[in-house]
């Protein structure tokens, strides 16, 4: 009964574990970036690679481009060079993501600060008195002026 009561304690916790908003937000970040690196590879592949094909060696693919070493190796460098391509691409859209989520973060802060300065605490008039007040104040008088005389 007690492996039973460890393994609920276990399930709920990897439960609440996945229903917090950050591992939702990771995973849905996870596919997305899958699908965009898919963007990138074709974009390089089939895109930038042609192009610079007809500049390194008569219209041959980027990927094609390799140097051969003794022993029948090859470097590879086109190989490389689309890695390299995918990364400058993918890290260049981060960064613009990242740049403007900071712009709107600091633009949120720039409108508190505003706020907050804006909304400084005005000091409470003091109420006017209610006809009590009047009559009680009006009766110490004449009591004080009553006890001046006497």
């Amino acid at each position: 009964m007690a492996g039973n009561n460890k393994a609920r304690g276990f399930f709920g916790e990897f439960q609440a574990f996945i229903a917090r908003g950050n591992v939702l937000d990771l995973a849905v970040g996870v596919i997305i970036g899958g699908a965009f690196s898919a963007i990138t590879t074709s974009l390089v592949n089939d895109i930038i690679n042609p192009i610079l094909g007809i500049f390194t060696g008569g219209g041959k693919a980027l990927s094609a481009l390799a140097i051969g070493l003794p022993g029948g190796g090859a470097l590879m460098l086109g190989n490389f060079i689309n890695a390299v391509l995918n990364f400058l691409i993918m890290a260049f859209v981060v960064f613009c993501i990242v740049k403007g989520f900071n712009a709107l973060r600091d633009r949120a802060e720039a409108l508190k600060r505003a706020e907050a300065s804006s909304a400084a605490p005005v000091p409470e008039a003091t109420p006017a008195p209610s006809n009590e007040e009047v009559l009680l104040g009006e009766i110490r008088d004449l009591l004080k002026a009553r006890t001046e005389h006497e």
